[in-house]
């Protein structure tokens, strides 16, 4: 088996080409040993010291290092570890995980194109293929379009691509007028938790108090969902891989969020952090609870 590799303008960033199929459509990606549980693939690759994020294509890998292990060192590892697993049979990506089965069914459902937006989808294929591609090509990532449902353009940001987010909404808008904004596929499924009570005060606490004085700072928090008694953010924007956003996050989110609404004993962080411009968790912890 010859796996051919290829550097990245990023030079934590690295393609390995391993000759076979990877994906049979799409992508994945995983952020941490625990996320690759899902893929046998990317948990062989994990368990090499060093490595902080594994992407899945149809015909190449994208392994995000450290700042701090070389490629030297990383490379002839990462080459046996793609090796066994593909001379181990095992699948790459686990398909018995009923639960992503049935986020994925209900996610295609709901991105399902509709016939009289034919035309504004070909137009949205057209600039992402022609103006969005290359723009994230350069930040070492991609950024795929997932639908397109009530003025709203559902995409998934691989890599560090969450800051094309404001310029993708000019452009779309401007050549497609019914464009309203453009978000996170994650985003498309309505999560019960945000319209809970619990979930209303926590995003009013965002909205009035934590993200305007994080707004001069290129900052923006997110309430991602709110399940039993824990909230899930996402920090976006200069907040993404900033080297104080755990301290923010404990210090002033997490503060502010318990004091509104006491019933929250737990705020996670589910931020790919190591897709910011200063990724803090630079060791591969990925998201974790502030305490």
């Amino acid at each position: 088996m010859f796996i051919q590799t290829e550097a990245m303008p990023d030079p934590a960033r690295m393609k390995f080409f391993p000759g076979q199929k990877v994906l049979s459509a799409g992508n994945a990606e995983f952020l941490n040993d625990e996320a690759a549980e899902r893929s046998p693939l990317a948990a062989r690759i994990f368990q090499i010291a060093g490595i902080v994020n594994v992407l899945l294509y149809e015909e190449f890998i994208t392994i995000v290092k450290d700042s701090e292990t070389e490629w030297q060192m990383l490379k002839p590892m990462v080459l046996g570890a793609i090796m066994d697993h593909y001379q181990s049979g095992d699948p790459i990506i686990n398909v018995n995980n009923n639960v992503d089965i049935e986020f994925e069914t209900k996610l295609e459902k709901f991105l399902a194109p509709i016939p009289e937006n034919n035309e504004a989808v070909a137009k949205i294929e057209e600039l992402m293929s022609n103006r969005v591609a290359p723009a994230a090509e350069q930040m070492g990532g991609s950024v795929n379009f997932k639908g397109f449902v009530d003025g709203i353009i559902y995409v998934e940001f691989i890599g560090p691509t969450l800051g094309l987010v404001g310029g993708m909404t000019n452009i779309f808008s401007h050549y497609i007028p019914e464009v309203k904004a453009v978000k996170d596929y994650r985003e498309a499924i309505p999560k019960p938790g945000l319209e809970t009570p619990e979930g209303q005060k926590i995003r009013q606490v965002l909205d009035e108090r934590i993200n305007p004085s994080i707004a001069s700072h290129g900052g923006h928090i997110s309430l991602i969902d709110v399940k039993d008694d824990r909230a899930y953010v996402r920090l976006e924007g200069g907040c993404q891989g900033c080297g104080m956003a755990d301290v923010t996050l404990k210090q002033g989110v997490e503060v502010e969020i318990k004091n509104a609404v006491p019933e929250i004993i737990a705020v996670l962080d589910v931020t790919d952090h190591a897709g910011g411009s200063n990724p803090y968790y630079s060791a591969g912890k990925g998201g974790a609870p502030a305490k």
